[in-house]
């Protein structure tokens, strides 16, 4: 048991023993036991609201913006000096190869941290000169206030990136966290109590608290009447049930939920940086990835030649040794997801669908065999009605489709429940500008993916999610504005 770490709940500045029962950590890639995670019960949860309840009014609470700037700006400091570490933790409980998690994973999580403390010295407050009846008029201006307690609820797919992109604002604004990662990506959240206390954060301000959703530390944050406000990202269901505790109190919420995200390639695109570009948006962290597409839709003079050159392409992905040089597939999260995807790979099967590549798990190289992997998966020759093209996966598949103008792409692309994010493939500016806007999603790419402004809005419409997050949009949901008028 010597190699097994211990990962402990994060209260009040120090590690606390869980008191609901243990619960593994797993390695997606070996299949091996990693970790024993210490879930916290409903009175460790409450310990650690109460914690982050007291730090509103201690030092934290009487910091000035630069004061809180200065700190957030030695985190993300912080977490760069301990890097490997962070990297190592990471790799640890995803699998996904090392080339992905040390460009994408640790440096995002920690620029988080600087770049809200950076934009919120800058955002501005408003102000108002207003006519009274005697003539001598009255001022009134605004100011922001911390909104208190926030619970945030974390996703195991970019667990340190996702976490930090909650809080970096939302200490920024001045308020205090407690944190529920996933049970699946428990040791980067709490690998960053140490950093915290490292830098000199007062004790409470950040909290972790392990364990699962339902009748566990996720539905006790979530439903703990001290809790302010509450931020999610994960699936539409779990959001659902979010949204219900949070009813309870009228606590606002902010979410960004499920996709179904489709890609548009258009036959005036430049097609290397079109496989370049879906490769990455199909394939990236094994397809789980919120904004990864799952539906192509190909004008049809370049469909055969776009399908044979992404089939292609993906079967050259390698799984394997997550630092290994030569691996660019990682694997799923978990057993139970494998299943959930495999059992997609068959309903395409029993569908009719053309399986194009993939469809099955891979061969991988010794002492991987145990691990969660899953072949890279291109089908054709489905209805748009078909279980895989309407239904989110979260695995590395997607489904093609030729299309023969531009408003049966976009009506295609528009055809789901969802609404997060599209990519769409042109060289012709003005068919960018008309199809950019004409598809209902949050977030939409021309000829690129996944290249993001941290200071744009970021978020879904209709099951993809409530809200947006990033820039002045994540300091109006992590602060409440009030307005104060003074008589002249």
């Amino acid at each position: 048991m010597s190699n097994i770490r211990e990962i402990r709940n994060f209260i009040d500045g120090a590690y606390v023993d869980g008191a609901a029962p243990h619960f593994d950590d797993i390695d997606p890639a070996t299949g091996e036991l990693i970790g024993r995670v210490h879930a916290a019960d409903r009175a460790q949860v409450d310990m650690a609201v109460q914690a982050a309840k007291r730090a509103l009014t201690g030092p934290w609470g009487s910091m000035s913006v630069e004061q809180r700037s200065q700190l957030l700006v030695a985190l993300a400091d912080g977490v760069n000096k301990r890097f490997d570490e962070f990297l190592a933790a990471e790799i640890a409980d995803t699998g996904k190869p090392k080339s992905l998690a040390s460009h994408i994973d640790i440096p995002r999580g920690a620029e988080n941290f600087k770049v809200f403390a950076e934009m919120l010295k800058a955002y501005p407050s408003e102000a108002f000169q207003q006519d009274t009846p005697d003539g001598k008029g009255a001022v009134n201006y605004s100011i922001r206030k911390p909104r208190g307690v926030i619970g945030v609820i974390c996703p195991w797919n970019l667990p340190l990136l996702l976490m930090t992109w909650k809080v970096g604002p939302a200490l920024a604004c001045g308020n205090t966290v407690v944190v529920k990662p996933s049970e699946e990506t428990p040791a980067t959240a709490a690998l960053l109590g140490e950093v915290m206390n490292d830098v000199g954060i007062p004790k409470g301000v950040y909290n972790v608290v392990h364990g699962f959703g339902p009748d566990a530390a996720g539905q006790f944050l979530t439903e703990h009447p001290d809790v302010d406000g509450i931020t999610f990202t994960g699936e539409t269901r779990t959001g659902e049930a979010i949204m219900s505790a949070a009813a309870q109190g009228v606590r606002p919420v902010s979410m960004e939920l499920g996709g179904k995200n489709a890609g548009l390639i258009f036959a005036d695109c430049d097609i290397e940086k079109a496989f370049e570009g879906t490769m990455r948006s199909v394939f990236a962290n094994c397809g789980q990835v919120c904004l990864s597409t799952e539906r192509l839709y190909v004008e049809r003079s370049i469909f055969d030649q776009f399908v044979e050159g992404l089939a292609d392409r993906a079967r050259k992905l390698t799984p394997g040794d997550p630092y290994g040089d030569g691996t660019s597939l990682g694997p799923l999260i978990s057993r139970e997801h494998r299943d959930k995807v495999l059992s997609y790979y068959d309903k395409a099967k029993s569908e009719g669908a053309d399986i194009i590549c993939g469809g099955g798990i891979p061969e991988v190289p010794d002492g991987y065999g145990d691990g969660c992997w899953i072949e890279p998966t291109i089908w054709t020759g489905l209805s748009e009605n078909a279980a895989p093209v309407r239904e989110e996966i979260f695995g590395p598949c997607a489904h093609i489709t030729p299309f023969d103008d531009e408003e049966e792409a976009v009506a295609m692309a528009n055809d789901t429940q969802y609404g997060l994010a599209t990519a769409i493939w042109t060289e012709n500016l003005s068919r960018a500008h008309r199809v950019g806007s004409a598809v209902d999603v949050g977030i939409t790419w021309v000829n690129s993916w996944f290249l993001r402004d941290l200071r744009t809005p970021f978020g879904g419409s209709g099951r993809s999610g409530i809200g947006r997050e990033g820039g002045q949009h994540a300091f109006e949901f992590y602060s409440e504005t009030r307005n104060i008028c003074i008589k002249l």
